[in-house]
């Protein structure tokens, strides 16, 4: 019986979402009265321990607004989120406190996430204050130690994060992300924005740092080329409901939803039109 009772909490997944919810309230008529609109409505997926889904759609479809539920950013109007046995959908934010460390968010646009007045350090050792964690002298240790694991000279701490380019600010991202040693990151368009050479390096460092410390993504693009190099599967959404999803191969290679298949054509005529450019330039 016990090795039963440990076998089955091994094969529970390390996130679970169950019917997540989310309204905003805008005005609307000539009384400009405040009407609730579904941002997302009865989403479900989960998410196998050391595993990456892929939450995929095309811009308003809802995606950022089920990251920002999960990171508990925002609080969901009804669902559950749940993080091994708990439910952390309806936390208060003393219980919730702890779950914040092993959850981690990281944005689009790494300049617009941190604060320009601080170094490269002080960037990363930020979530360390916050949660009380360390010395001085451990949070700089810890700082340089990141920026060494994701590809940056720890020599350059000292350096302003405006100094470094769009593909190091996206790693000093990773770094902060990574300070408090996360199980579960999730990465809200965190690849747009980048050159193709710079975007597949950070994949590579995604996919070489989530074997390293058994990491948990959740990342969400519109990108089904990218998300096919570096997802176990592909939950598609559309108008703020999942409208299929499934291992990653099947997705791309038997594509159902009409919007499924709409991104689909995206990323081909995108490759399509970047090949055509690489032959005409030789």
């Amino acid at each position: 019986m016990e090795t039963d009772a440990h076998t089955a909490g091994n094969s529970l997944p390390f996130l679970r979402v169950c019917g997540l919810t989310k309204h905003y309230v805008r005005r609307s008529g000539i009384l400009r009265g405040r009407v609730p609109v579904a941002a997302v409505q009865d989403v479900d997926f989960e998410i196998p321990p050391g595993k990456t889904l892929a939450l995929v759609g095309s811009s308003g479809s809802g995606k950022s607004t089920v990251a920002r539920c999960v990171t508990r950013l925002e609080k969901p109007d009804a669902g559950q989120i749940w993080m091994g046995g708990t439910d952390i959908s309806w936390l208060g934010n003393r219980d919730l406190r702890p779950y914040r460390s092993e959850i981690q968010m990281i944005f689009q646009d790494a300049v617009t996430s941190m604060n320009p007045r601080l170094s490269a350090a002080q960037v990363i050792e930020e979530p360390l204050l916050i949660q009380g964690r360390g010395s001085k002298e451990d949070r700089r240790s810890r700082a340089q130690e990141m920026m060494s694991e994701v590809g940056l000279a720890p020599n350059s701490a000292d350096r302003s994060v405006m100094e470094f380019s769009g593909g190091q600010r996206q790693r000093l991202a990773i770094a902060r992300a990574l300070a408090l040693q996360p199980k579960l990151l999730v990465l809200d368009e965190a690849l747009s924005g980048l050159d193709l050479s710079t975007e597949a390096q950070i994949t590579n460092l995604l996919l070489d740092l989530q074997a390293a410390h058994s990491l948990t993504y959740l990342f969400i693009s519109h990108d089904m080329a990218l998300v096919a190099h570096l997802a176990d599967a592909i939950a598609v959404i559309s108008a703020g409901r999942i409208v299929e999803q499934g291992p990653t191969a099947q997705v791309i290679s038997s594509p159902n939803h009409p919007e499924t298949k709409a991104l689909m054509a995206a990323a081909n005529a995108f490759q399509k039109n970047y090949a055509d450019v690489l032959g005409g330039s030789r």
